[in-house]
């Protein structure tokens, strides 16, 4: 299926740009987000129209995630769980957990955008976490676990 990109979508194109994707992947996915719209005639002239608009939207994003990431970069995370003599946790640290704690820091983060290569954090000690605050803004920050008894 044909698409227009409304926005900047990572591994597939940029604003404005047609490309060809597979039907499932529009359909539920880009079509339902209102990250694209189908490549039609019609559809392809109105994007013409709105450009400058969503260009602007695009540029206003992009300037908040970046004031945003300038204020997490190097920011260290104290995370408190409760662990075992051998420094594993009975549980575990998840994206869900770190954005709460973002959350109380002053800091509004979806859970999304915490990325968390190797899964969730399973032992004590200081991990290097990636927050994509946008596709073009991406901000590591220190997660320190902290064992308790």
């Amino acid at each position: 299926m044909q698409v227009i990109l409304l926005e900047k979508v990572v591994n597939l194109g940029n604003l404005g740009d047609v490309v060809k994707v597979k039907d499932g992947y529009a359909r539920n996915f880009l079509i339902p987000q209102r990250k694209a719209r189908r490549a039609t005639e019609a559809n392809i002239a109105e994007f013409a129209a709105r450009r400058v608009e969503l260009e602007k939207v695009a540029a206003e994003r992009l300037a908040a995630a970046q004031a945003q990431g300038e204020k997490l970069a190097g920011l260290t995370l104290q995370m408190a769980a409760k662990a075992g003599v051998d420094g594993r946790l009975f549980g575990s640290v998840t994206n869900f957990d770190l954005a709460e704690a973002l959350l109380k820091q002053g800091f509004t983060v979806e859970k999304s955008y915490i990325r968390l290569p190797q899964g969730p954090l399973k032992i004590v000690g200081d991990h290097h976490v990636s927050v994509a605050l946008h596709t073009d803004v991406v901000v590591d920050i220190v997660v320190s676990v902290l064992g308790e008894s």
